[in-house]
């Protein structure tokens, strides 16, 4: 089986749907798969639900899906980069189901692992446990009971990542910080894309290294993609 596509427009196609569940990696704009995003918008595929740690930025990630106006909801842990994604929460125009950020990682874990639920403290006593099942575990000192919340693993329609390198089997290694949503999120797709900056020949990566098997990805492909600062600080020069 063929994996390799030449171009997101065409490993997307036959897998877009309206109204569909989509999991994505990434964390702030580190590991995005901004190609895959960039070929959804275009395909105009509306009445999205995204489950992704946060939005990108106004211009970048998905905030251009929001831009278009091709999302109603979002199963997100952090909202504060995106100022239209914010205004469209606040204004009534976006449905966002808000998730510690560990919780929503778990949550993807599960679904990937076919675990429909799961119990966590974390939580308990918030506006996050409403309406959730409570139950309580002998967890505490001395055996005690301690309460716990049932949280539902994510099961995506599809889910869109980005990887540093893979093979052309869709093995694949995340560098650092893209590691921490982008390997859950794959997990959980019924069908996964991956895009990558280097598709390389079966054998060619430590099978130690690699944080993704390949029996998660379904089609992949190679990409030039934007190195983007999420937030620019710049030392000011005291002899200016």
């Amino acid at each position: 089986m063929n994996k390799v596509h030449p171009d997101a427009a065409s490993a997307l196609d036959g897998l877009l749907s309206d109204g569909m569940l989509i999991a994505a990696g990434g964390f702030g704009l580190c590991g995005i798969p901004e190609l895959l995003l960039s070929a959804i918008r275009d395909a105009g595929t509306k009445d999205l639900t995204f489950a992704s740690n946060n939005a990108g930025v106004d211009d970048f990630g998905i905030g251009i899906l929001l831009q278009s106006r091709q999302v109603s909801k979002m199963l997100s842990s952090y909202v504060g980069e995106n100022a239209e994604f914010m205004r469209q929460y606040l204004a009534g125009e976006l449905e966002i189901e808000f998730n510690p950020q560990g919780t929503l990682a778990e949550r993807m874990r599960a679904g990937g692992a076919g675990i429909p639920g799961f119990y966590t403290k974390t939580g308990v006593g918030t506006q996050v446990a409403e309406g959730k099942e409570h139950k309580d575990f002998p967890t505490g000192p001395d055996g005690a009971d301690e309460t716990y919340i049932m949280e539902r693993g994510i099961f995506a329609d599809l889910a869109i990542v980005k990887a540093w390198k893979a093979d052309t089997t869709g093995n694949a290694i995340f560098r650092k910080t893209a590691r921490n949503f982008n390997v859950p999120a794959a997990m959980c797709g019924r069908t996964c894309v991956m895009e990558v900056e280097e598709i390389v020949e079966p054998g060619a990566l430590d099978g130690d290294a690699i944080h993704l098997p390949g029996i998660y990805v379904h089609r992949l492909i190679q990409g030039t993609h934007e190195k983007r600062i999420e937030q620019r600080t710049i030392k000011e020069n005291a002899n200016a």
